[in-house]
């Protein structure tokens, strides 16, 4: 092979090259602590290093969407707590309301559960975030509509929202949801907070026949009808703080397999990318080292010519 006088320098040439993106390739590693910047780093460990971020970033979300559930379902046990408060008290003014009672009382109790069906009311039309927790996923407007007469009794509590619940994943194939029906006429589907007909509870009709009833002096009613039906409705609003409490519950142990789970992806992921920073200091200094050399010694080959030896 014949050797020109141009081959020894372009070689060198080349040797510097590729020792001087060594050395910045490791100084960027020293800098960042990272062993992968680009694909061409190390194409199979960026393409786990990216299928990892993607997991990473799910399972974020799903961690987001459970703190988002968890504060829904805790604004409702919030109200589920004086809702139950509301009706224990007209349990109490129905078992009250015996043959001994004058009708001048009977009438200051069908006033006070006037007043029981108006909270109520205030309590099943409470907001979160803007949108009203016991309609379903009709939630953009209050769920239920109050009417009263002159006399400042309530005739009628309508239900506008709907019996849909919308679900949100809270794990890879698994979704949760905190919502709450308001009411439910159709005997299947999601339980009904203030009326289920699979349940027997309709707790705002209950409470008006109680106030009519007490209005009218009517106790043998009140005894006969008013006391069971409005157990009914405690029975169920008992059934919806427990459900509350289980769905917290389970929103808890989702949150914490979705913390582990972000825990252990950006562990692997740190395994992948990051550099270890001794080594990656040792392999630097051997790098500079060579860098060195081929200076020295390419000057040294360099500075010798046929005249050296012609002296």
């Amino acid at each position: 092979m014949r050797v020109t006088n141009n081959m020894f320098p372009d070689r060198l040439a080349g040797q510097l090259a590729t020792l001087t993106a060594r050395q910045n390739r490791l100084q960027d590693q020293v800098a960042t602590g990272q062993r992968i910047s680009r694909a061409e780093d190390d194409p199979g460990a960026m393409r786990r290093v990216l299928d990892l971020q993607v997991e990473s970033r799910k399972a974020e979300q799903h961690k987001h969407n459970i703190t988002a559930l968890k504060e829904q379902a805790g604004v409702s046990y919030a109200a589920l707590q004086p809702l139950r408060r509301v009706s224990d008290r007209a349990g109490e003014l129905a078992i009250l309301a015996d043959g001994t009672k004058s009708p001048e009382n009977l009438r200051l109790y069908a006033s006070e559960v006037s007043q029981l069906i108006q909270q109520a009311v205030q309590l099943a039309n409470t907001k979160h975030r803007g949108d009203y927790l016991f309609a379903g996923t009709k939630n953009d407007q209050p769920p239920f509509v109050l009417a009263t007469n002159s006399a400042g009794l309530v005739t009628s509590v309508t239900y506008q929202g709907n019996t849909s619940v919308a679900s949100t994943e809270v794990a890879e194939g698994l979704t949760a949801s905190a919502q709450v029906v308001g009411a439910n006429a159709s005997g299947s589907g999601a339980r009904g907070l203030f009326a289920d007909t699979a349940a027997g509870a309709d707790f705002f009709n209950h409470l008006i026949s109680l106030q009519n009833h007490l209005q009218a002096g009517d106790a043998a009613a009140v005894n006969a009808t008013d006391v069971p039906a409005l157990a009914k409705d405690e029975d169920n609003i008992l059934f919806h703080l427990a459900l509350n409490g289980t769905v917290q519950a389970r929103l808890a142990t989702a949150e914490s397999l979705a913390s582990d789970r972000v825990f252990s992806t950006e562990k692997l992921i740190s395994n992948e990318a990051d550099a270890d920073l001794a080594q990656t200091l040792v392999r630097l200094n051997e790098t500079q080292n060579a860098y060195r050399a081929a200076l020295q010694s390419g000057g040294t080959i360099m500075n010798i010519s046929l005249l050296d030896y012609l002296r």
